[in-house]
């Protein structure tokens, strides 16, 4: 007998914005079309009283909230403005902050970063893609760069883990990186990003993400699975849900939104109800790892 999830709901991945502040470049007009699509739907203030109202209708007891593209000349200023708000012990709970791991500046900005007991993990997004369109990041080399590399080695001293944004086609050099850096703990964002949908693409993410699947220091966000997949039906997320369960079982796994940028294709109780609609058949101590237990230990929210 299967029984969809019904108890507490961490939302691991989400981000808020306030535009009158000027400080997200991607969220400007000139921007435009992005992989995920139009981005102006984006182009809002989203605060805690907009994410609760999206989230009315699910048990989310704490959340998560990952960098969201602030202007990079200055990230710990995102992380003071978190600091101001109104709904930190639910909404935001937890900060995975930005550095530029590449920056002379990135020693003292870890430091500075750390010294916020909210924040618990660092993202610097690598996803580059051969068609320009689809790259986040200005270079396909960053993980392999000796500068870059050094300023992650200081992660496991602060006690951060690190949020892994990368497509498939990085996959092979993620998988040298996780194993150059066995004490650190990685989170890989988005389900790996499975963005090229022929089929040959999708063998290269399956395959991808098996192996990362197999070294212990690396875990999975399944998250935003309508990001490349707009005209997404019930069967196709749960493929790929099913995919990620399979590389990395229910013990490193964890869900979450990613809104609001997943609302351009999605509304929050499609992604939580398909989360729990996928996960019907597995025990109740599985299901609670993926909606709650795991992203408690992981952000080490209280």
């Amino acid at each position: 007998m299967t029984q969809p999830y019904d108890g507490p709901i961490i939302d691991a991945h989400h981000h808020l914005w306030d535009l009158s502040l000027d400080r997200h470049p991607w969220l400007r007009p000139a921007r435009g079309e992005m992989v995920f699509g139009d981005n102006a739907p984006l182009r809002r203030n989203y605060l805690p009283a907009d994410y609760r109202a999206d989230a009315r209708n699910q048990r989310v007891v704490a959340t998560v909230h990952v960098e969201a593209g602030w202007d990079p000349a200055d990230p710990v200023a995102e992380t003071e403005w978190l600091e101001t708000l109104d709904d930190r012990r639910c909404v935001a709970a937890r900060y995975v902050a930005h550095v530029p791991l590449d920056s002379p500046d990135a020693p003292a900005l870890l430091e500075r970063q750390a010294a916020f007991p909210r924040v618990v993990g660092i993202r610097d997004i690598l996803s580059w893609h051969p068609d320009p369109a689809r790259s986040f990041a200005a270079r396909s080399d960053r993980m392999d760069d000796p500068a870059w590399r050094r300023g992650l080695a200081r992660l496991e001293g602060l006690g951060l883990s690190f949020d892994l944004m990368i497509y498939p086609g990085q996959m092979a050099d993620a998988l040298r990186l996780v194993r150059d850096f066995p004490g650190q703990t990685f989170i890989l964002n988005h389900c790996g990003s499975p963005a090229d949908r022929d089929p040959e693409g999708m063998a290269r993410w399956r395959a991808g993400l098996a192996a990362l699947g197999r070294e212990p220091n690396v875990h999975l966000k399944i998250s935003d699975l309508v990001a490349y997949d707009h005209h997404w039906t019930p069967e196709s997320l749960r493929a790929v849900v099913l995919t990620c369960l399979d590389a990395f079982g229910p013990g490193r796994s964890l869900f979450a939104s990613d809104f609001p940028v997943a609302g351009l294709h999605a509304a929050f109780d499609h992604v939580w109800d398909g989360f729990k609609a996928f996960t019907a058949d597995l025990t109740p101590a599985e299901q609670r790892a993926l909606f709650h237990d795991n992203a408690r230990r992981l952000y080490r929210i209280g």
